[in-house]
């Protein structure tokens, strides 16, 4: 009973951080890609919370939500992908929604929680970066 409720495995480590960082990737990429395919009518709305204009803003959110998203999916420079969305995540909670009640900055708070503990763990061992890492060992 004991060995099953303390069972530690590296290998399901490394499977939980691939769905961890494969889902949650995958998941910011479409609020990412909503806002890249409709970029003309959300440039006329699009909120400029640190004063770098609609236009400057919209644009690092989409490289952080679609490019950086997709990176972080397959496990692509991971540690370096999460940077720009930890900082969306915390604008969008922080700044974007500062006057909001709690519900209203849930789904970026929870983002920013994974984001964070991805950016502490790693890829893990099923990614690009662990591939790109492995071959380069002599």
């Amino acid at each position: 009973m004991k060995r099953l409720i303390f069972f530690s495995n590296t290998i399901l480590k490394d499977l939980a951080l691939l769905i961890l960082r494969a889902g949650a990737g995958l998941m910011m990429a479409t609020h990412g890609w909503a806002k890249l395919s409709n970029f003309s009518s959300n440039l006329q709305n699009f909120a400029d919370p640190i004063g770098l204009g609609p236009a400057v803003s919209l644009q690092l959110v989409i490289f952080a939500e679609f490019f950086c998203a997709l990176f972080l999916a397959i496990g692509f420079l991971t540690r370096v992908s999460l940077v720009p969305l930890i900082i969306a995540m915390l604008v969008a909670a922080f700044v974007a929604h500062a006057g909001d009640p709690f519900g209203d900055k849930e789904l970026s708070l929870m983002y920013l929680t994974v984001f964070v503990s991805l950016f502490l763990l790693g890829p893990g061992a099923y990614s690009l970066d662990a591939q790109i890492r492995k071959k380069n060992r002599y």
